[in-house]
């Protein structure tokens, strides 16, 4: 009995210190315990070059057209092309009965053989007084009248030729023909019709659509800011002498030929204030016809030092400015307003509030709010995401 009483009171003995030691260690455990912080998906502000391009309205226009009208009256014989069909420069188009016409040649040839006759009496005549003269035969006054019939003569030969030239004209303009090359439209008149000469209805419309143009407009805002950063650096001219312009369909679908700017406006138009640019498309298989509505996206120039967010790294303040959530160097949330000037497809160009190498919370934002410390964890951008221009 003794010994079981000794055996109990040592295992009384240890349980108590065991209860001391760990009533000791349980302050240090607590205070040794790390704090969770919330991590959140970072981006760093690295500059790239990125191709700057701005999408204009526009609507498309012939490179040439020509109303054709005819040059003399009469009836229409008839009408030798078929509408909508492509014609070439000088073509005959329509016939006009040139029998009148015809006749007025004829007429104009024989009165040039009646002064020409005349004109050949004179001048034999003028040869004989010119040898008379010089043995004193005849007078000074009989000699000066011959020689001035002869130059009569030849002036009426010299008059008869030009009416035969104009009367063969109005022979040729019997045959109306295609001022330039290119479709013709449809006939405002039939065979058996009455047209005269320079009538205000035109006949038919020829159309040169290949190449065509894309008259777009501009704001001049958006032109005067274009050439201030051309000038101050922040832009490079884009390679070659005129910008590129790729096109886009009224359906939405990118137009298979890429065309240059041939022609900007030198006044602003005060009703919109804007410029009129024309661009100039190849249109081999003549998908463009004229006045579709198109959309052309214009290359500007190339900002070297760029830097685009995702749409989802902005939000906007009550004001509607653009800011953004920064991790600093004490790895603090900051809000950080910005000036985002355009879109980049999936991404803002931002212009102004972030400087290389500053870390930009795109995942976690709804976790954190200003002064929050945080985890930063690097997010990589998706392979798919860089821009490649800005509208």
């Amino acid at each position: 009995m003794q010994i079981h009483r000794s055996t109990l009171a040592t295992i009384a003995l240890l349980l108590a210190g065991t209860a001391v030691l760990n009533g000791c260690g349980r302050p240090e455990a607590v205070a040794a315990a790390p704090t969770s912080l919330p991590q959140v998906g970072v981006i760093e502000v690295e500059p790239q070059p990125i191709a700057l391009t701005t999408e204009l309205p526009g609507r498309t226009a012939p490179y040439l057209i020509a109303e054709v009208r005819p040059q003399v009256s009469g009836i229409v014989k008839q009408r030798a092309f078929d509408e909508g069909s492509e014609v070439k420069a000088g073509q005959i188009l329509y016939e006009i009965d040139p029998a009148t016409y015809q006749a007025a040649v004829d007429s104009a040839g024989a009165a040039l053989a009646r002064a020409e006759a005349n004109a050949h009496v004179a001048r034999l005549k003028a040869e004989r007084y010119a040898e008379l003269a010089k043995l004193n035969a005849v007078s000074k006054q009989a000699h000066d009248d011959t020689a001035a019939a002869l130059l009569q003569a030849e002036a009426d030969v010299a008059a008869g030729k030009a009416a035969v030239t104009r009367a063969r004209i109005d022979v040729d303009y019997t045959r109306v023909k295609a001022p330039i090359a290119g479709r013709v439209g449809r006939s405002m008149v039939t065979a058996g019709a009455l047209v005269t000469a320079n009538q205000e209805q035109a006949l038919a419309t020829v159309q040169q659509l290949d190449p065509i143009y894309v008259d777009l407009t501009q704001s001049s805002a958006d032109l005067l800011r274009l050439k201030r950063e051309l000038a101050n650096g922040r832009l490079q001219q884009a390679d070659g002498a005129s910008a590129r312009v790729r096109l886009l369909l009224e359906d939405g679908t990118p137009y298979a030929q890429a065309g240059r700017l041939a022609f900007s406006e030198v006044s602003v138009d005060p009703a919109t204030g804007s410029v009129t640019l024309r661009a100039v498309f190849p249109n081999p298989d003549q998908q463009l016809l004229p006045g579709m509505y198109v959309r052309a996206v214009l290359e500007q120039g190339v900002d070297g030092q760029a830097i685009a967010l995702p749409h989802q790294a902005l939000s906007r303040d009550a004001k509607g400015n653009a800011t953004a959530m920064v991790v600093n160097a004490d790895n603090r949330i900051e809000v950080r307003p910005l000036k985002a000037q355009r879109a980049l497809g999936d991404r803002w160009l931002v212009t102004e509030g972030l400087a290389a190498g500053e870390r930009v919370v795109v995942d976690g934002l709804q976790k954190v709010r200003p002064g929050v410390e945080v985890v930063a964890v690097s997010t990589a951008p998706q392979a798919d995401a860089p821009p490649a221009g800005a509208h």
